[in-house]
């Protein structure tokens, strides 16, 4: 079923929408900037320290303070204008990385980043969890899967493109010149913030949840007693929690596949997450036409359970090629159900606690993420490849099994 416009005749595509398709493409070129700083920041310090153990340190130090922000970040999109305040993170973030060419301008300053890249970190969560709730606005009710996958889509073929064209930046003009890149994105998506603004209506801010504003663990907890109240959500919440955990660290147990078990040179693991990687925009363009055609249940189970299919196969598939299809069949997969699970979250929140909604759902759903990869890669070691994905598939599978017997499956 095809969404209509005014008159009962069919809707223009979203992406001929004047600000939904400004906000697109400034998004874009945001997330491909984001890929500067991901090649070029470990070529900094690896440069300036000659130690990975540092740049895992950094890494480390910058995760923590993006969890951290996740508490607050809900509730600052819930309260203040929230064009404005991504407004705002994309400036901060300009400025702060910007220091950072100016300063290997004159000399290297490591400790510098362990400054920048926790703060920006924490910027960066605020702005992820307040994107997702100016997208019901931004797109409309009846267009929020489109508009979601639209935006997963063009994310996920910057995210291609984005560390090719780094490392040609970063070989050209060194590491620094890539993160001067990655500053400049953030002024192109605050350019393009500014716009969307001026043709969409400010929301007002100091929404309340309908009894008064709260104060402190009352405050960070409303999203998640939201989410518990929630028969569907709740359950999906749950069954997330536990495919993360048993999916997290595939990427890497692929990689040791390829490198270990199949003998095959760094080009080959590159052009088999890449064809993977197509996976994912496949899945994102798909997701909306599948939704409307099958319903969210159907859609998101469906997914779930060809997905662990997926995964199981990689382990006993034995060539290059079999393995990228795989892969890329599961990245398709992931991709459908998690803009299917976003974009239902998005229509059952009222839009006053959609901040602190979306930022409670991300944490339970991420924090069993490192754990899970832990074990993952640490059984792929000790146990082999094959027995890894075969039992990480089939936790994919039972979720979708046992999803058929919870709200999920009558969920519209």
């Amino acid at each position: 079923m095809t969404p209509a416009g005014p008159g009962g005749r069919p809707a223009a595509p979203l992406w001929r929408d004047r600000g939904f398709a400004v906000f697109l493409a400034a998004q874009t070129l945001s997330v491909a900037g984001d890929s500067f700083a991901l090649i070029a920041l470990p070529l900094l310090v690896l440069r300036a320290t000659g130690s990975v153990a540092q740049m895992g340190l950094l890494t480390g130090v910058a995760g923590a303070a993006a969890i951290g922000a996740g508490f607050l970040a809900g509730s600052l999109a819930d309260r203040l204008d929230r064009w404005a305040l991504m407004l705002g993170c994309d400036l901060a973030r300009l400025v702060l990385y910007g220091l950072i060419p100016l300063a290997w301008a004159v000399h290297p300053q490591v400790w510098l980043l362990y400054v920048i890249l926790p703060v920006c970190a924490a910027i960066g969560m605020v702005f992820e969890v307040t994107y997702v709730t100016v997208i019901p606005a931004l797109a409309g009710g009846g267009r929020i899967t489109e508009a979601n996958g639209l935006l997963y889509a063009s994310a996920a073929g910057a995210g291609i493109a984005g560390p090719l064209l780094a490392g040609l930046v970063s070989g050209a003009f060194g590491p620094a010149g890539a993160v001067a890149v990655d500053a400049a994105s953030f002024a192109v998506s605050a350019a393009g913030l500014l716009l969307v603004r001026r043709w969409r209506p400010a929301r007002a801010p100091g929404g309340t949840d309908g009894a008064g504003a709260g104060r402190g663990w009352h405050e960070l907890l409303a999203g998640a007693r939201f989410l518990w109240r929630q028969p569907v959500l709740r359950a999906l919440t749950v069954m997330l929690a536990i495919f993360i955990f048993a999916t997290y660290g595939l990427t890497d147990v692929l990689i040791y596949y390829l490198k270990h078990d199949l003998g095959q040179p760094d080009g080959v693991v590159g052009l088999v997450l890449g064809a993977a990687a197509v996976g994912t925009v496949g899945g994102a363009l798909a997701v909306a036409p599948l939704r409307r055609r099958l319903g969210f249940g159907r859609c998101w189970i469906g997914s779930l359970v060809l997905g662990g299919l997926a995964v199981g196969g990689l382990g006993v598939s034995g060539l290059v090629p079999a393995v990228a299809a795989l892969a890329a069949c599961y990245l398709a997969c992931v991709s459908v159900a998690g803009i299917c699970s976003m974009s239902l979250r998005q229509q059952l929140t009222p839009d006053y606690l959609l901040g602190r909604v979306t930022a409670a759902f991300w944490t339970i759903h991420y924090a069993p993420g490192p754990v899970g990869a832990a074990l993952l890669t640490w059984t792929a070691g000790h146990a082999g490849v094959t027995a890894t994905c075969l039992a990480s598939g089939a936790v994919c599978v039972l979720l979708g099994l046992a999803a058929v017997a919870s709200p999920v499956r009558s969920a519209a």
